[in-house]
């Protein structure tokens, strides 16, 4: 079989399973139903059960993970929209996600320093609530693996998005503005594309919480690994 086959078939399989199980999530709404959370576990189930290496999968895996890219970019028009309320709120949301930064920075050092993995895994897992780019940047730069990083990234993108819900309820927050930074702090550009199903402006504050927290974690992740480690 070509690669050229191979390839269409694995971005067919991934769009029948991801429309499938947006299907079940339009009528089941739940964290353990979200097409990036479930939707991940079949397609690894698959390539597990069926003994289909992961490098074969990727042949067109790659082809979908090059609209990646253009998607985030896509992002900007939504900001664009609500660019008059958002210029307003950026003092608020710059400190906001500082905070969500310099958290996010210090718990992964500290849990994983109490848990005595060793200092690669420490400086994989530090940039861990940044987009996959600039995460694998900063752990290369540090010591750690860049692969590695990539892993804790959707960890902590899926892991967000499934936790958000209860968060969001546990400590009550409730206003879009809130939620965007936490979410665009915390888990990236797959918490920023779910902030965008709930609302435009949730969305927007989101991407632009992304975007400063990448920045912010660049800055403060060798400094924190000084003070910490």
């Amino acid at each position: 079989m070509n690669s050229l086959l191979i390839g269409f078939l694995s971005i067919i399989v991934t769009l029948i399973v991801y429309i499938l199980i947006l299907k079940l999530h339009q009528k089941i709404i739940s964290p353990m139903t979200l097409p990036i959370f479930l939707g991940s576990i079949i397609i690894i189930t698959g390539l597990v059960v069926f003994d289909i290496p992961y490098d074969t999968y990727m042949i067109g895996g790659e082809w979908i993970n090059q609209l990646l890219g253009p998607a985030v970019v896509a992002l900007a028009y939504p900001l664009y929209q609500q660019r008059h309320l958002i210029s307003k709120l950026i003092v608020p949301v710059l400190c906001g996600t500082t905070v969500g930064a310099i958290v996010g920075v210090s718990s992964g050092i500290l849990l994983a320093g109490w848990s005595g993995v060793d200092d690669f895994i420490i400086y994989s897992l530090i940039p861990k609530s940044v987009t996959t780019p600039v995460s694998m940047a900063i752990a290369d730069s540090m010591g750690g693996v860049m692969s590695l990083a990539a892993v804790f990234v959707i960890i902590a993108g899926i892991g967000g998005v499934i936790m958000s819900p209860w968060v969001f309820k546990w400590f009550k927050i409730e206003q879009a503005i809130s939620r965007g930074v936490g979410m665009g702090s915390a888990s990236h550009a797959i918490g920023t594309a779910h902030s965008m199903e709930s609302s435009q402006l949730e969305g927007s504050v989101s991407t632009i919480a992304m975007v400063l927290s990448a920045v912010i974690v660049s800055l403060i992740a060798p400094i924190m690994v000084f003070l910490i480690m």
